[in-house]
């Protein structure tokens, strides 16, 4: 799955992404430290990985491979 960064905080590492359908996904700041990244900045395309429940798990930005796949 493929967005947009909306907002990010660098403080709590967490923050939102403007998804391709419209919709906007919260992810935590232990997504955003699985994929090794220092900084997101807004409008940076990224790529989530999103469990079985619909929680984000990995967010890395679009243009880096994703180690599981």
């Amino acid at each position: 799955m493929q967005g947009t960064v909306r907002s990010f905080d660098p403080r709590s590492r967490s923050g939102d992404v403007l998804l391709d359908d419209g919709s906007v996904l919260g992810f935590p700041a232990a997504a955003f430290d699985a994929s090794g990244l220092r900084l997101l900045r807004l409008g940076q395309r990224v790529r989530l990985r999103v469990d079985g429940n619909g929680a984000v798990t990995f967010v890395t930005i679009a243009t880096l491979a994703d180690p599981l796949d």
